[in-house]
């Protein structure tokens, strides 16, 4: 099997993107959107912890705020997900993971189904962490979700008092959950995981 790869240009009057994505990994990412520095930094560990290659630039109308460049942005990994996915012969297809970050403990649930839907109860303590709306939390997921074509399920489990806490233990926990649904399962002998034949 080769790489799963994608590559992906997305351009409008708001935004302009960029986007390498490997699933094998093993090269890296490099990512840059444009002075969004807390969102950025949400994007390197999902790459990191995923353990997907992401090689991203990214400019959006920041002057307006940072609502189309992070709903863009989770368009084009959204789509690239499922570009690089194909016909999803011999993935792991469900992934999940707990992850604590420090007094915060958060869930993720990853369906690679081909059908979107999102559910999450992260509900922001205030409205910004730096330069990020944390009311584009949920937004990002779900535009990503929709994208991929995926089910995703994020909770908080123990709020903690840290809302940078509470949006990284949730950004690191959708990635080890992709992680391992787009794994591929070495016993699987490349047959599509779903009785449908067809995902």
């Amino acid at each position: 099997m080769g790489k799963r790869e994608a590559r992906l240009t997305r351009k409008t009057n708001e935004t302009s993107i960029d986007l390498q994505l490997c699933l094998e990994g093993g090269e890296g990412y490099k990512i840059e959107t444009g002075g969004a520095g807390f969102f950025n930094h949400m994007l390197d560990l999902l790459a990191r912890h995923s353990g997907i290659d992401l090689q991203l630039e990214a400019e959006g109308d920041l002057h307006v705020d940072d609502h189309h460049l992070v709903e863009d942005v989770g368009i084009a990994i959204g789509t690239a997900l499922s570009e690089a996915l194909g016909d999803k012969a011999g993935i792991e297809r469900y992934g999940s993971a707990i992850v604590p970050m420090d007094e915060v403990l958060a869930l993720a649930a990853v369906d690679l189904s081909g059908r979107f839907s999102y559910v999450g109860n992260y509900e922001p303590q205030r409205d910004r962490v730096g330069d990020f709306s944390t009311e584009m939390v949920d937004h990002f997921f779900a535009s990503l979700a929709s994208a991929a074509r995926m089910n995703l399920h994020l909770r908080i489990l123990v709020e903690g008092s840290n809302e940078h806490h509470r949006i990284e233990a949730l950004f690191k926990a959708f990635a080890r959950a992709l992680r391992a649904a787009v794994r591929i399962n070495p016993d699987s002998a490349g047959s599509i995981p779903s009785t449908k034949g067809i995902l």
